[in-house]
């Protein structure tokens, strides 16, 4: 055998182990957030069965719902290497304006809402797309123009339903399998994102601009309008995310159950595998993602850690978790 034989032989071999051991890494990135969730759930039912009674479930189900949405809004955004740190506040601030005008608007109320969270979302993707302002700093701002909106507007009271509550609390009161109906509808979208950016031209422009925007520039691609579009979407989710909310609390204020979801939000996202540097998300492991958030407390409640540490122990959680389920291959930096 020449020794030009040798060295293509020895090349083809190299290149073979590191096409496996980068498969390998893919299929992990494909199944860690389930195996996680599997891992956590397993853990929960050795220490405490009860927590996984069907009452449990619905409960956790029922947490997790809001969480998924805004999570799933955050993954779209992500997944274009930007970041949306405003669509907590656009969720509280859109259950508190449900709350004030469904009694009287009913159906038409809600859509009006949607609308207006969605142009929100469209307002800080135009201003990031043309102005050239960092997502991270202009959703910051955002964030505390809408919770302080939301705070004004709310007059710093809890706000409940009276008229057409039943529009929203049978999203809630409903149940499928022991899970409330808001779970379902969150899986649903989950559903919907993960078959746009799989199936559409618009959906795998979206990654391959949070892959390298510059080379989708060079493509054509339409990075401005996308990034507006994700933005958009990200506004919306944060209203459906209020909606589910309002379904379950039957009221609305300012430091309610929707005023400390932008960290699970993000997160969950991270946990189901979207990539913080762009261009890597899926939807349907984000679902597993929201749902290992959501049980968390439960675990820690589980493990019988006092109140006082349960911050310390979700934060080095978290922490573990997204550091199990983060990709990492050849020439992907991780920021």
């Amino acid at each position: 055998m020449t020794d030009h034989s040798e060295l293509f032989m020895n090349r083809t071999i190299s290149g073979l182990a590191i096409g496996g051991r980068l498969s390998r890494l893919a299929s992990w990135h494909v199944v860690a957030p389930s195996l996680v969730f599997a891992a956590m759930l397993g853990a929960v039912w050795l220490l405490n069965p009860n927590y996984l009674s069907p009452f449990g479930i619905s409960i956790v189900a029922a947490t997790a719902a809001p969480i998924l949405l805004l999570a799933l809004g955050q993954s779209i955004v992500l997944n274009v290497g930007s970041i949306d740190l405003s669509n907590a506040a656009a969720s509280l601030l859109s259950t508190i304006l449900l709350a004030m005008i469904l009694p009287g608007l009913g159906v038409w109320g809600i859509l009006a809402i949607l609308a207006l969270v969605t142009a929100i979302g469209a307002v800080n993707g135009a201003i990031a797309a043309y102005a050239q302002v960092p997502s991270f700093a202009l959703t910051l701002g955002t964030l505390g123009v809408l919770q302080t909106a939301a705070l004004v507007t709310s007059g710093s009271q809890t706000i409940y339903l009276g008229e057409n509550r039943e529009l929203v609390s049978a999203l809630y009161t409903t149940n499928v399998g022991f899970v409330p109906l808001t779970f379902w509808l969150a899986v649903a979208v989950a559903l919907v994102c993960w078959a746009a950016l799989q199936f559409t031209r618009a959906g795998q422009s979206m990654t391959a601009m949070g892959k390298n925007e510059t080379a989708a520039i060079l493509s054509g691609v339409p990075v401005r309008g996308l990034r507006i579009a994700t933005f958009a979407v990200s506004g919306f989710l944060g209203g459906v995310a209020g909606l589910a909310i309002l379904a379950q609390a039957g009221s609305a204020s300012a430091s309610g159950i929707g005023s400390a979801l932008l960290l699970p939000g993000i997160a969950a996202a991270l946990v189901g595998g979207t990539s913080i540097s762009g261009g890597q998300t899926n939807p349907l492991n984000v679902v597993f993602g929201a749902l290992t958030v959501a049980f968390v407390p439960v675990a820690i409640q589980a493990l019988g850690v006092g109140a006082q540490s349960q911050s310390l122990v979700y934060g080095l959680f978290i922490i573990l978790v997204v550091a199990l389920t983060t990709t990492r291959s050849r020439g992907i930096v991780i920021k």
